[in-house]
């Protein structure tokens, strides 16, 4: 029995529910403000009064007879052994209500689509189709329906949500269910049937809120789907977004992007490539790739490079000895801003942030932008991009790239020290092969076979001294473990690119039985930079965008300035345990 039941001397509706939602008790206040029979109150459900009403949240809102109340829940303490539960439910008054503040008055725009319809439907038997399509049909529109919201399917794979904007709380604390719900469904279909969600809020009018909702569901899906975006203004908020994502071999949509970029070639005057700063193999091999590809166009064409950092020392070495790329190619930026013209093309490879671009500035400086990128999409993206051809799924920006020798009409010769580079850029960030693979992947490093790629070579590109190796040893020794299956080490600073080594360490510590994610930390001048990995379960992009980074659910890292080891070791932690608590 409930030790308590008293509630009358409550100046404020009040009402004792059990488990089921069905009212037990109500005081005088909560019985007059639902113009309640004594003698028929116990025939009620809460959530037949106060819509979408979920006892799981403390405090959540509702809308009662034009006036806006704070719901607050808590459970009561019972001497019964049954296992029942029984909840007090209070309801303050808001005082928004009085200053038509309350978020009850605006209006929430969304966009829903099936980020791979297309691909499920091919991997489940004909007959199943309008079963599978009525059952994600059902579950999208008992979501909507139980918040009060209205949905309507645009397109068979898409919709358009409207609802109170004071639901978004709800949504909130449940994490999107519905991405669950939906990923759950299991009609025979080979692979997961996962949602994107573009949320709008706060828009000056419902067309500005949609072109918000838009641009969420765009960020949503470039960056893998399987995700809920709300688009605030200029602020993004993330939840989901932990499904590997679907590797889609789409080859329309890589021989259209290969015709466009042609044609933007051949209207320019002269191209510029720029990848981001701190270069690695996958962004110089597909600098050189677009670099062959312009110059068989018959185009003036220029890398900006300001530093040749350890990552890619070995391959330009090499390059400058084979080649007259030093001579002709590279580029610093005080040289770039001389080269700019009125029909200038700058192609932008492995980033779409202009805060990380070699030479940002350029950005702003010239009106036609290419930009080819494998990352997931973060808040921060190049928006003026005339051509952007952006695939999370895609292993590397150098597959991207050599894709584009496919389609491009030109048989396009390529030197052993070329073709070495753009596969070095794919096995750098496929781990060799590891991570990120698929069909595309193995295609485009056959192609490259034949165009004189050596596997042996490109492992030369790797090498590295004893004294390096020994480096290493040190840092995977200072290793401890966390939440028991991941690893946390501090990498040595006093070495020509911490960052470099904090990566490599990060990759050797899943070797490690047991440890499914991996975190280094370095200092680099002023910076803090952790490096992380994961071998899929755990999402370590979500966990590195906590802390200002980005990246892919299994490579990742992020940069902390003006702050030092400890503190922003700390920082991890507590970013860590703020995504287990996520994805509980």
């Amino acid at each position: 029995m409930i030790k308590n039941m008293s509630g009358n001397e409550y100046l404020f509706p009040y009402t004792v529910i059990d488990s089921n939602l069905n009212i037990i008790f109500s005081n005088h206040k909560f019985n007059e403000e639902f113009s309640i029979k004594e003698n028929k109150k116990n025939e009620l459900k809460l959530n037949d009064l106060i819509d979408s009403y979920n006892s799981d949240i403390k405090e959540q809102k509702a809308i009662i007879r034009a006036k806006c109340y704070k719901v607050y829940t808590s459970p009561i303490e019972t001497d019964d052994d049954s296992g029942e539960k029984y909840y007090n439910v209070f309801l303050i008054l808001n005082e928004c209500a009085s200053n038509n503040s309350c978020e009850i008055n605006k209006v929430a725009v969304s966009l829903i689509f099936i980020d791979n319809y297309a691909e499920v439907l091919d991997s489940v038997e004909g007959v199943k189709h309008p079963l599978l399509t009525a059952i994600i049909d059902r579950k999208i529109n008992s979501m909507a329906y139980g918040i009060g919201g209205i949905v309507k399917k645009l397109e068979k794979d898409k919709y358009i949500f409207i609802f109170s904007q004071d639901k978004l709380n709800y949504l909130k604390e449940t994490k999107f269910s519905i991405l669950d719900k939906i990923r759950e469904i299991d009609m025979g279909n080979k692979f997961p049937i996962t949602l994107s969600i573009g949320i709008g809020i706060n828009g000056t009018t419902l067309n500005h809120s949609m072109e918000y909702a838009r641009a969420a569901i765009d960020l949503a899906l470039s960056r893998g789907g399987d995700q809920a975006l709300i688009k605030d203004g200029d602020n993004y908020t993330f939840f989901g977004g932990n499904s590997i994502e679907l590797n889609l071999n789409t080859r329309v949509r890589a021989r259209v992007k290969a015709f466009a970029l042609m044609d933007l070639i051949q209207e320019c005057s002269n191209v510029l490539i720029m990848g981001h700063k701190n270069s690695d193999l996958d962004c110089i091999g597909s600098e050189i790739g677009v670099y062959k590809i312009v110059h068989s166009v018959g185009k003036d064409c220029n890398i900006v490079l300001n530093k040749v950092t350890t990552s890619i020392k070995s391959f330009y070495e090499r390059l400058i000895t084979e080649t007259d790329y030093a001579e002709t190619a590279f580029i610093n930026s005080g040289e770039a801003l001389s080269k700019i013209k009125e029909n200038t093309l700058l192609i932008v490879l492995d980033t779409h942030k202009q805060s990380i671009c070699e030479f940002p500035e350029l950005v702003d400086k010239i009106n036609k932008i290419v930009v080819f990128d494998h990352h997931r999409k973060g808040a921060e993206f190049i928006e003026n991009a005339v051509l952007t051809y952006h695939e999370p799924y895609a292993s590397s920006t150098c597959e991207l790239i050599t894709e584009m020798f496919l389609y491009v009409n030109k048989d396009i010769s390529l030197l052993n020290v070329e073709a070495d580079g753009l596969l070095a850029g794919i096995t750098v960030d496929t781990k060799n092969f590891a991570f990120k693979t698929g069909t595309k992947t193995f295609e485009v490093a056959a192609y490259l076979k034949r165009k004189g790629a050596d596997t042996i070579r490109v492992k030369i590109l790797f090498q590295n001294s004893i004294e390096y190796y020994a480096l290493k040893a040190k840092v995977i020794q200072s290793m401890e473990t966390f939440n028991n299956n991941m690893a946390i080490a501090i990498s040595e600073s006093n070495v020509e690119n911490p960052p470099l080594l904090a990566a490599q360490v990060s990759d050797e510590l899943l070797n490690i039985k047991g440890i499914e994610a991996s975190f280094v930390l370095c200092q680099n001048e002023r910076k803090i930079n952790i490096s992380a990995r994961s071998l899929g379960k755990i999402n370590v992009q979500v966990i590195m965008e906590k802390l200002g980074g980005g990246g892919h659910q299994t490579v990742s890292a992020a940069q902390i300035n003006e702050t030092d080891i400890e503190k922003a070791l700390t920082m991890l932690k507590l970013a860590i345990n703020e995504y287990l608590q996520e994805v509980k």
